[in-house]
């Protein structure tokens, strides 16, 4: 049986107030259990530590520490390694993706080339794939 998005957790950790705001407030809208929010690297690794999400969407481009150095702190986490990663970032060179991918991001969505709903059916698709049914 699917669980309901009110059962998952999500942190948006993007350096953009506006489309921070945009993000977070439509997965509420969305009946996620909990939208957390960081504006820079380790906030966000912070905020995942204490309180860890069932999918994290990440920047790239980051004050503090950025994506990827976000991104592999998480998959070198013992605790941490299985949380799924979407990247939403203006970089979108082959080279950024690939690495993103190596360093262990589940998928990535290049910025200019994103909706909300896009943003929204990726999340569901890496959580159903991850074994946890979401409708």
């Amino acid at each position: 049986m699917p669980i309901q998005a009110d059962q998952c957790s999500v942190i948006v950790v993007e350096d953009e107030a506006f489309l921070s705001k945009i993000l977070s407030e439509r997965l509420v809208d969305e009946g996620f259990q909990r939208v957390d929010v960081a504006g820079n690297g380790e906030e966000a690794l912070q905020k995942i530590r204490s309180n860890p999400p069932d999918i994290v969407l990440l920047d790239m481009i980051l004050p503090k520490l950025n994506g990827f150095e976000v991104l592999q702190t998480l998959k070198a986490d013992a605790k941490l390694k299985t949380i799924p990663v979407l990247i939403l970032s203006n970089l979108g060179q082959d080279q950024d993706i690939e690495q993103a991918k190596r360093y262990g991001a589940s998928d990535y969505i290049v910025k200019s080339n994103f909706s909300i709903q896009k943003v929204i059916n990726k999340i569901y698709s890496i959580l159903n794939a991850q074994g946890r049914p979401v409708e």
